[in-house]
C-alpha cells in the first residue's frame, strides 16, 4: 500500500475515528485503526464493537492494500509532523513508513484480516434529516442522559418516529429533556435507544449544513453524513414511560408560573453553585410575591445570596435543586425571559419552550432536592 495526503487530511480522518477506538480491552486490536487505500481514497476504520466509525478522503492512491494501525500513536505521529504533504507506505512485514518533509517515522502494525468487520447496511428502513436540525435537537435533551451503568435503558437517547413527529427524550431518573419537532417522515411508528456514547459522537460530527441519512436494523443504528458513517448498537430494553410523567401545561394559568429574566437566573445559579460541596449539593430558592431568592449556606465555608425582580401570582415557595440541573437547561432555552413552573416544593419543576422555525416544542423536568 503507498500513498500521498496532507498532515491536515489525516488528522482529520484520525480525529473523527478515534473515539471508536477501545481504549481498555482485552482485545489488542481494537486499539488499532484500520487504514484501505482504494482507487482515490483512503478509508479509515475503528470500532470498539459497540460503535464503529468509517472515514473517507480523497488521496493519491499509488498502490492499493490495508494495514491496522495503533490508533493513538498514528495520531501523534500525525499531529507533530510539519504542515504539507504526507507519504505513506507499507512495506513487507507490515511496516508502515510515514514521510514528511525531513521527517521519517516507522511503525509496525496487523494484518487487516485480524480487524473485526464493520456491518454494512443494505436496503434497509431509513430516514434522512437535516444535520442542524438534528444537532440542534441532541443539543437540547442529550445532557439529561444517564451515565449510571446500573441504569443501562437510560444510557442513552430515546429516538422516536410517530404520528409525524420526531421526538428526542434523555432522563437520569431525577432529571428529563424532551423535544418534539413535526415531520413529513412517512414511518409508522419507530422507537430506539442510542447509547451515550454514539450521541457524544454525533455531537462531535455534525454539522449546520447538509443531511444525515438514519438506518435502522433490529438491533443497530448508521448515520451517514458527508464522509463520515458511525454504526452503533442499540440498547434493548423499555425506556420508561415519558409521557406519563409530563404534567400538562394550563396555557392560560398563570399560577405557579415563574416570570423572570433567564441571564439573571442562570448567572445567579452559577453563583450559588460555588458554595456547593459533595456533601451538600442543592441550592435554595425562595420564590415570593414579586422576587426569586437565589442561596446557598454551606458549614464551614461560607454562604451567597441573591434577589432576582419577577413576576409570580401564586403560594410563597422555598425549594431546593441541584444548580447543575438548572444551569443545563438554562443554557439551551433561547428566550429571554421564561416561565418557570412551580407548584409547591415536592413538585418538579418544569421549563417549557415553543420551536417556531422548526415547528415543534421542548420540555424540561427537574425534581426538587432536600436543602441542606
Amino acid at each position: 500500500m503507498r500513498f500521498k495526503s496532507t498532515k491536515n487530511i489525516l488528522m482529520s480522518a484520525i480525529q473523527t475515528v478515534e473515539g471508536a477506538v477501545a481504549t481498555k480491552t482485552t482485545l489488542p486490536i481494537l486499539s488499532n485503526v484500520l487504514i484501505e487505500a482504494h482507487k482515490d481514497m483512503i478509508i479509515f476504520n475503528a470500532t470498539d464493537l459497540d460503535i464503529g466509525i468509517v472515514y473517507k478522503a480523497k488521496a493519491d492512491i499509488q498502490e492499493e492494500g490495508a494495514i491496522t494501525i495503533p490508533a493513538k500513536r498514528f495520531a501523534d505521529i500525525i499531529k507533530e509532523l510539519p504542515d504539507g504533504e504526507v507519504s505513506i507506505n507499507v512495506r513487507k512485514n507490515f511496516n508502515m513508513i510515514i514521510d514528511c518533509g525531513e521527517c521519517s517515522f516507522r511503525l509496525i502494525g496487523l494484518p487487516k484480516e485480524e480487524f473485526p468487520n464493520i456491518p454494512k447496511f443494505n436496503n434497509n428502513e431509513s430516514i434522512t434529516i437535516d444535520q442542524a436540525l438534528l444537532k440542534k435537537l441532541l443539543k437540547k435533551v442529550s445532557f439529561a442522559m444517564s451515565r449510571d451503568e446500573t441504569r443501562y435503558v437510560l444510557n442513552g437517547t430515546m429516538f422516536a418516529i410517530k404520528n409525524k413527529s420526531i421526538t428526542l427524550v434523555a432522563t437520569d431518573g431525577r432529571r428529563l429533556a424532551l423535544t418534539e419537532v413535526k415531520s413529513d417522515i412517512d414511518i409508522d411508528k419507530k422507537e430506539v435507544i442510542i447509547p451515550v456514547k454514539t450521541i457524544n459522537e454525533l455531537n462531535k460530527i455534525l454539522n449546520d449544513v447538509g443531511q444525515v441519512k438514519v438506518i435502522f436494523t433490529d438491533n443497530q443504528v448508521a448515520f451517514e453524513l458527508n464522509s463520515t458513517v458511525i454504526i452503533s448498537r442499540l440498547i434493548e430494553g423499555e425506556f420508561p414511560n415519558y409521557e406519563q410523567v409530563i404534567p400538562k401545561e394550563k396555557k392560560n394559568e398563570k399560577n405557579g408560573k415563574i416570570k423572570i429574566n433567564k441571564s439573571k437566573l442562570l448567572a445567579a445559579i452559577k453563583r450559588a453553585s460555588l458554595f456547593t460541596s459533595q456533601d451538600s449539593q442543592s441550592i435554595k430558592i425562595d420564590v415570593f410575591k414579586n422576587k426569586l431568592v437565589v442561596s446557598k449556606t454551606t458549614p464551614d465555608v461560607g454562604d451567597v445570596k441573591e434577589d432576582i425582580v419577577m413576576e409570580y401570582n401564586s403560594n410563597e415557595i422555598t425549594v431546593g435543586f441541584n444548580p447543575w440541573y438548572l444551569i443545563d437547561v438554562l443554557k439551551n432555552l433561547k428566550q429571554d425571559t421564561i416561565e418557570w413552573e412551580l407548584i409547591n416544593a415536592d413538585k418538579p419543576g418544569v421549563f417549557r419552550e415553543e420551536l417556531i422555525e422548526d415547528n415543534g416544542f421542548y420540555v424540561y423536568i427537574v425534581l426538587p432536592m432536600q436543602i441542606a
